[in-house]
């Protein structure tokens, strides 16, 4: 299989290690156990998510050739997750084009574009800010080595999300879906409002801004990230 040919990196290991620690903190604390004498201390992390785009198996081979298979660029913070080789261009209604549009995998159940503002703006598309709902949305053409794929819509500006395990979530008295802060200390000081909780066993903890709004705050250069209700 093509996800598997590249080993996981030390460092992607080690997330998963805490992941683990993680999930069996929660569990303890929802069967009412002692909990431990060290207190959980979360690690916030907060990650630009630049323009990129999710496929299905169908679109991958539409676009790459029957059999395509997404292989390994660099693996993200998400366990599992990871930026792939495969690159694609995506195409507004007024023809304007931006190429090397990564492909994020494993590959999905809904082929999805994820741009910034600029991004959107650029390609002369009116992309709704969303969060696990494409219905209604834009479309685009998007452009692979093997075939042209004219996508109904997909087209959106995610909604800037917080994924964080249910450990996480008890530490900071949060719970899923609820909208939080986040503040950014920077040379440009920043508080984003209306932060999604995304609450999984399986989710690292972990900000995703979009291009726009880590260059906003000055993210590269922060000093400190903070989660606030």
């Amino acid at each position: 299989m093509g996800t598997l040919t590249i080993p996981m990196p030390r460092e992607q290991l080690e997330r998963v290690v805490r992941q683990v620690v993680q999930r069996q903190f929660a569990e303890r604390l929802a069967s009412g156990e002692p909990k431990f004498s060290i207190a959980y201390t979360p690690n916030l992390v907060v990650n630009i998510s630049a323009r990129h785009i999710h496929v299905t198996t169908e679109h991958l081979e539409h676009l790459f050739g029957p059999g395509a298979e997404l292989t390994v660029y660099r693996w993200l913070y998400q366990p599992g997750a990871f930026a792939a080789e495969q690159r694609v261009t995506i195409i507004g209604p007024r023809r304007r084009a931006i190429e090397d549009v990564r492909i994020l995998g494993p590959v999905r159940k809904h082929t999805q574009v994820e741009v910034s503002a600029t991004d959107a703006i650029a390609l002369g598309i009116d992309a709704p800010v969303r969060s696990g709902n494409i219905e209604g949305t834009p479309g685009c053409l998007v452009i692979g080595p093997k075939g042209v794929l004219e996508l109904p819509e997909g087209v959106i500006r995610a909604e800037r999300h917080v994924h964080m395990s249910p450990a996480d979530a008890e530490a900071y008295g949060f719970k899923d879906r609820q909208y939080v802060r986040l503040r950014v200390i920077s040379d440009c000081n920043t508080t984003f409002e209306k932060v999604l909780c995304r609450v999984d066993p399986k989710f690292l903890l972990e900000v995703h801004l979009d291009t726009d709004e880590g260059n906003a705050c000055n993210l590269v250069n922060a000093t400190s990230v903070e989660l606030i209700a």
